[in-house]
């Protein structure tokens, strides 16, 4: 899919750095940058972590759809996905499965998360960004992958940005306009949060 004359990179950017100002799109990041409006929920019973059979990959999606479709992201989803380089140059790639996953996203930026770093020691975070129309299932490859550790970084939202989720392998952290509306999300389902005080 190519960018459309509403979001294409710099849009994207100006309207992250509107709603985001506190945090550059590093979906891992999130979480600490706003703690207050952040709410974490595994994927499995017993926060187990890894999907073992088709069983347990049905419930991981289902908790992600459930809680998606609660978020309410409209007609369409906005799908942001990461590679990392080991320079500024969008190839080569280091975890080439996003392309295989991702085929029709496009670059929307490139990152460097420690710009302290010795330069050869440096990784670059490469971020495309696609929208799809949002239905149940219509990102089921990108799901299990995700749960699988075979992407990273993935963050999913509506075309306003006006809430972040971000699945990874053993859940999802999500991020809402108000602490208000997280709490409201997070008394959906006790079940699904830690039981650690940090909510991890």
């Amino acid at each position: 899919m190519t960018p459309s004359q509403e979001l294409n990179p710099p849009a994207l950017t100006e309207l992250w750095e509107q709603r985001w100002p506190e945090c550059p799109p590093f979906a891992h990041w999130l979480r600490g940058r706003y703690p207050d409006r952040w709410v974490r929920f595994h994927s499995l019973p017993g926060s187990k972590r890894y999907a073992d059979n088709e069983t347990e990959y049905a419930i991981v999606l289902d908790r992600h759809h459930a809680v998606l479709s609660e978020l309410d992201p409209g007609a369409v989803l906005l799908v942001v996905t990461s590679e990392w380089t080991e320079g500024p140059a969008t190839t080569p790639q280091i975890w080439p499965r996003r392309s295989e996953i991702a085929p029709s996203a496009w670059h929307w930026q490139t990152l460097l998360e420690d710009p302290e770093e010795e330069p050869e020691h440096r990784t670059y975070t490469q971020l495309y960004a696609e929208t799809i129309p949002w239905r149940r299932g219509a990102i089921d490859v990108l799901l299990r992958a995700v749960a699988d550790d075979e992407l990273a970084n993935v963050i999913l939202a509506p075309t306003d940005l006006r809430w972040l989720y971000h699945p990874y392998d053993g859940g999802a952290d999500v991020v809402l306009p108000t602490r208000e509306q997280r709490d409201a999300l997070k008394a959906q389902h006790p079940e699904w949060l830690s039981q650690q005080s940090s909510g991890l």
